[in-house]
């Protein structure tokens, strides 16, 4: 494991200064979601001026990024060769960490590995991003306000078990939205269906002993619905025959959607179980 690289608290001030309001938006995007690709980014952070004015601006947006040293530009592009610079993905680097706690906010500046050899993880973090970004588009449109959102760990809890040990359930998202006058607030499971069954089962079983433990109730006053995002809808089936089998009192925890479906399932979801 690399250790991280110790910046220079004026080396990051002085980058920090020389960064413009949207630079600085992008660095905080990338913080918060971990990874998202160039056209992801362009819809978050570049959405003035004609469709191919907003990709020219976002190329350019992250190139001067990437050279500057404040995020990472990875080497597999999404979509292959063809996608050129556009297919390019991104995460913010040890310098963008360092810059980011510059402000002197004290807000959390966590580092998080990327593992870019590892494709399999980063299909699964740009789909959460992508739920990420057409939640913000949603937000834009005013079909729900986006009150709250918590990607990986900021949305893990923690619970003391039956016999004592400490317990964590860690979706991949925490996700709240408001819509007329209520709130609706979800853990979200992002599946690209690389886990087994029995893993799902174990997955929701912990959901379930997290809801009995009351800690989310006594913090919050209610326990967020558990959503299941998934590709296909035999692939829902297949979950949604897994959290039958669950007990019935705690299956109407979950809801088990399509990923395209996600921004209106989030938003149109039960608040969940209060005790």
């Amino acid at each position: 494991m690399v250790r991280p690289r110790l910046i220079p608290a004026a080396r990051a001030e002085q980058v920090r200064r020389e960064l413009s309001s949207r630079e600085l938006a992008v660095l905080q995007v990338l913080q918060r979601i971990r990874l998202a690709s160039l056209r992801q980014l362009q819809r978050l952070a570049v959405v003035d001026g004609l469709p191919r004015v907003r990709t020219r601006r976002a190329q350019l947006l992250m190139t001067k990024l990437t050279r500057i040293g404040v995020v990472t530009r990875f080497s597999r592009r999404i979509g292959g060769v063809r996608a050129g610079s556009s297919g390019y993905i991104y995460g913010l680097s040890e310098l963008g960490y360092a810059v980011l706690a510059a402000d002197g906010s004290g807000a959390s500046t966590r580092r998080r590995q990327v593992w870019e050899a590892k494709p399999y993880f980063q299909d699964h973090m740009l789909a959460v991003t992508e739920l990420y970004v057409q939640l913000v588009e949603q937000h834009r449109l005013g079909r729900g306000d986006l009150l709250a959102y918590d990607a990986e760990p900021a949305s893990w809890r923690h619970f003391t078990g039956s016999g004592g040990e400490l317990v964590q359930v860690k979706p991949d998202a925490f996700v709240a939205i408001g819509r007329a006058a209520i709130e609706h607030s979800s853990f979200v499971e992002v599946d690209l269906s690389t886990e087994t069954l029995p893993t799902i089962q174990k997955k929701s079983q912990r959901y379930v002993d997290y809801w009995r433990s009351g800690v989310e109730q006594q913090w919050h006053g209610v326990f967020p619905k558990v959503v299941w995002l998934v590709e296909t809808e035999h692939r829902r089936e297949r979950i949604a025959g897994v959290i039958g089998k669950l007990a019935l009192d705690a299956q109407a925890l979950f809801d088990v959607g399509l990923l395209d479906d996600g921004p209106q399932l989030l938003r149109g979801t039960d608040q969940g179980v209060a005790a």
